[in-house]
């Protein structure tokens, strides 16, 4: 089923609500502005459905909201440290919206947008399909980028996201998902309860200001380390890390393969993700504080971030997978967060 009915006026442009269901239930909302998850609802272990992801209740609170809820965001996701990169030995300033450094391609990124509403699509997983042309210097970055962002509501219970871009020239590029994740329900308070697992042996420390040293470090032995299963709150109730904002290495671009999974045990709802991209942020909402939908306020450790990407300042940091996008080559990248409930209360 697919419904898109008209959400109101952003920056003179139309934007509207756009709900795509399988045959088991399984919902989600969407909206242009942004290209933005609004609502996500997934049954529990005895069938009972929940909307788990953190947002407004209306277009609004995405207009004037900081937290970037649900959105895509670009040119490049994250930070790139100094506000500013070379490519082809020439160097570019970026917007220097935190801090020194530029944060999710600047203080205009593209989860602040109108995006295209290119087609929709019904049947056993429906789909839309937004567009998003930036034009040459926006924020300071080079080239026009023609990007779209396929949402798609699969058969087998899956919210599957594909990013596709063409550049009249080269750049740099790196889209990401924003959404905020809960999995015991928007309202339900802390996350620090679920439980997640990371395949990742391997994270990127950083500076003071939250941009990668260069250095990849194991995470076996620290507060980094979800190779196995454990609460996301473990170490920060410990003591050890006050929250996570953190880079995780998970391999080379373009191979499709397990990224994390998240269960939570209350409901029984588990979350598996999927992605093609070569690193994975986990954030735990450190700096949040906003009133969201019903009246929820929303606080540290509200939701959990797990944005795919390449690894924060790129750019600047030869040794990881390249970023570039040269002119006339694609850009196509997957995430796909995969839904499913535990039988059992364990």
């Amino acid at each position: 089923m697919v419904d898109k009915r008209e959400w109101g006026f952003a920056d003179g442009y139309k934007c509207f609500l756009i709900t795509l269901k399988n045959k088991n239930g399984m919902t989600a909302s969407l909206t242009n502005y942004g290209a933005a998850v609004v609502r996500l609802d997934v049954p529990d272990r005895e069938g009972v459905f929940s909307d788990v992801v953190l947002g407004y209740d209306d277009l609004d609170g995405y207009i004037n909201g900081g937290s970037c809820q649900g959105a895509v965001t670009g040119r490049f996701a994250n930070r790139i440290g100094g506000g500013e990169f070379t490519l082809n030995g020439k160097t570019y300033t970026l917007c220097r919206n935190d801090g020194s450094n530029c944060l999710h391609g600047g203080s205009v990124n593209f989860g602040k947008r109108v995006w295209d509403v290119r087609g929709v699509c019904d049947g056993e997983s429906p789909s839309a399909l937004f567009r998003y042309v930036s034009p040459d210097g926006e924020e300071n970055f080079p080239a026009r980028v023609e990007n779209t962002a396929r949402y798609t509501v699969t058969a087998h219970g899956s919210l599957k996201i594909e990013y596709c871009a063409v550049s009249d020239g080269d750049t740099i590029l790196s889209l990401t998902n924003h959404t905020y994740f809960n999995l015991g329900g928007f309202n339900s308070g802390s996350v620090l309860d679920t439980e997640l697992q990371l395949f990742a042996e391997s994270y990127t420390p950083f500076n003071a200001e939250l941009i990668p040293t260069g250095e990849k470090a194991l995470v076996k032995g620290t507060a980094f380390d979800f190779t196995s299963p454990k609460p996301i709150g473990e170490d920060v109730k410990s003591g050890k890390i006050s929250g996570y904002d953190n880079n995780f290495i998970l391999g080379e671009p373009g191979v499709t393969r397990k990224a994390a999974v998240a269960r939570h045990k209350g409901s029984g709802r588990m979350m598996t993700v999927y992605t093609d991209m070569p690193a994975i942020q986990l954030y735990t909402a450190g700096n949040l504080s906003e009133e969201g939908k019903g009246g929820a306020e929303y606080g540290n450790f509200a939701g959990f971030c797990l944005e795919t990407q390449f690894t924060p300042n790129t750019p600047n940091l030869p040794d990881f997978p390249s970023c570039t996008l040269r002119k006339g080559e694609e850009y196509r990248f997957m995430t796909e967060y995969a839904f499913s409930a535990l039988t059992y209360n364990s």
